[in-house]
This record gives structure tokens, C-alpha cells and sequence, in this order.
């Protein structure tokens, strides 16, 4: 697989995303052993960027992920996050950036993950109780310890990401971005080009539905995140559907699937742009990674690029969203 850099990292052209794998969607830790073969074909694949995170199970994906990649950990940039498992008491939720819980989620990473540094390390939220540079002089004096290598934010705003680049040099910014989420072409992609930092484009198949398998919530498991999103409220997804009807239309086209022609999209934007898509299993992640190779025409990228913007905002709770 091709590579690219990443704010100066070295990655695969596409990453693997193994949230749902654990967390979140419907079918999550139904078949762990599935999982790992998942993420083991990736490799073996050439895929080289695989991201997770201390909060999803919690801790249950880092775990996975570590037995993964046992005895192969030099094929693999991995990437981890802090700062959605709040440290502060047994009845506190929420956004925890002190210094002092980096430190505690860094260690308790790199036990989960059976390693002794984690490539790229993400702020998972920015913590308005904790002033940015204050999280980045942390994160950086792990750099100096070898803990780390490279620092990440997600999710942050253009003004959080100047303060925090000016403190110590950000190798990549994780933010959603797909068909159904443009929102970053506005400011952010911009800023991080000005400032040479990698984009990593999470949910980049919209959580599922630019494949064109959800066209209602019914399958979906009471817990399921997506059952209580806005952008998949019947009502906002029946509107949503014109979106993914255009997908499948240009999918047929070029003799792709839904998925395919939405990544390829994606990859067109830029070869700073790195997306995660996640799955479970290995048949979608061979589907996934086929997009490599998938060129779109221009008057298909146009007629995507002219899709209309989805309806219903990406959380149910955006107040932790670029902050």
C-alpha cells in the first residue's frame, strides 16, 4: 500500500479504525477473535496506522488491540487517545486533561497496549478546565521520555490548535470528515496545511451509512450510539438518503461499492488526508482498502462534491466539539 506522511509521520495511505470493534455500535465484542483477525489482515495487508483509544469499552480496545499486534508491533504506528476517561472521583464523567491523569492514561495505554511507546497520542477532547498549553507541555515531556512520539489533537478548534502548535509541533489533527461531514473544509483543513500538520478523517464512511446497508435504525442495538444520533432520526435519515443515493449512483458507475467510491473521495482531497475507517471483520476491511486503488473521474468527484450537506448535527451533545 502506498504511504504517506502524516505531519512528517510515515503512514499507509488508509488506517484502521477499531472503535466499534469494542464500543459504541451494534455487534461490538461479539466476536473478538474476528476482531484481531481483522486487524492482523490489515497488517498483512500493509496498513500500517491503527487508532484506538483508552475510552472505548473503556480500556477493552486497547486490550484488543495489543494482543493483536503482539510479536509485530514494529509494522504498526499506533495510535491511542486520552482525556474521555475522567480520573477526578468515582461519580465524575466526562473531559479529564489534567496533567496528572495523562500521565496515570499514558501508563495505562502502554500496559493495555503491551508497548513500550505509542506513535501518535491524541488529546481525544479538548478540556476547557485545563488550559491547552498546560496539556501539550505534558504530552511533550513525554515525548522527551520516550513514552510518546508524536502529538495529536482531536476535535479542536483553529484558535486550540495555533496555542497548542505553538507550545510544541502537532503531528496530526483527528476530526470527522466524509460525504455527510464538510464541516472542516472551511477552517481546519486549511490551518493545518498552513501549519503542516497531518488531517486523520475519522467516521469517513458517516458511521456506517454512506455504505448504503442503514436506511433505518431499526437493526440497530438499543445501545448502539447511532440509535440516538440526530443525522440517523428517521426523519433526518429518510432526508439523509439522497445523499447515499447519489454514492450507490457513481458506485455503479465505476464498478465499485458505496464504501469504495466514498473513501476514494476522501483520498482525492489530498494525500495529507488520512482516513480510519473502521470495521469488524476482514471481508469489509479488504472492501475498504480496495479504494486505494479506486480513481474516480472528475465530473464524479463534482457530483459528490455537489451533494447536499447532511441534516441533524453529528452528536446529540456538540459542546465538546472544537473546543
Amino acid at each position: 500500500m502506498k504511504h504517506v506522511s502524516l505531519g512528517g509521520l510515515d503512514v499507509s495511505r488508509l488506517g484502521l479504525g477499531t472503535m466499534g470493534m469494542s464500543a459504541f455500535y451494534t455487534g461490538a465484542r461479539v466476536d473478538d477473535a474476528e476482531s484481531i483477525r481483522t486487524i492482523r489482515r490489515a497488517l498483512d495487508l500493509g496498513v500500517t496506522l491503527i487508532d484506538t483509544a483508552e475510552a472505548y469499552g473503556p480500556y477493552l480496545n486497547e486490550e484488543l488491540v495489543g494482543q493483536a499486534i503482539t510479536g509485530r508491533r514494529d509494522q504498526v504506528v499506533l495510535a491511542t487517545k486520552f482525556g474521555l476517561v475522567n480520573r477526578r472521583g468515582p461519580e465524575q464523567r466526562g473531559l479529564d486533561s489534567r496533567p496528572e491523569n495523562i500521565r496515570v492514561a499514558v501508563e495505562g495505554s502502554l500496559r493495555r497496549l503491551g508497548t513500550d511507546h505509542i506513535d501518535l497520542y491524541y488529546q481525544h477532547r479538548v478540556d476547557p478546565q485545563v488550559p491547552i498549553e498546560d496539556v501539550v507541555s505534558t504530552m511533550g515531556a513525554l515525548v522527551q521520555e520516550g513514552k510518546i512520539r508524536h502529538l495529536g489533537l482531536s476535535e479542536a478548534s483553529v484558535a486550540t490548535i495555533r496555542r497548542a502548535h505553538a507550545v510544541h509541533p502537532i503531528t496530526a489533527l483527528q476530526t470527522e470528515y466524509s460525504l455527510w461531514t464538510r464541516d472542516p473544509e472551511a477552517e481546519i483543513l486549511p490551518l493545518v496545511r498552513e501549519l503542516g500538520i497531518g488531517f486523520v478523517a475519522y467516521s469517513p464512511l458517516g458511521r456506517g451509512f454512506l455504505t448504503g446497508q442503514i436506511r433505518s435504525t431499526e437493526a440497530l442495538d438499543a445501545d448502539d450510539f447511532r440509535s440516538r444520533n440526530p443525522r440517523f432520526a428517521q426523519q433526518n435519515l429518510d432526508r439523509n438518503l439522497r445523499i447515499v443515493d447519489e454514492v450507490e449512483t457513481v458506485a455503479a458507475e465505476a464498478g465499485a461499492t458505496p464504501a469504495q467510491v466514498a473513501l476514494a473521495w476522501i483520498l482525492a482531497q489530498g494525500d495529507d488526508i488520512v482516513p480510519i475507517p473502521g470495521t469488524r471483520r476482514v471481508s469489509r476491511l479488504e472492501e475498504n482498502l480496495a479504494a486505494a486503488s479506486l480513481e474516480l473521474t472528475k465530473e464524479q468527484i463534482a457530483r459528490l462534491d455537489a451533494l447536499p450537506a447532511a441534516v441533524g448535527d453529528r452528536y446529540d451533545d456538540m459542546s465538546a466539539i472544537n473546543g
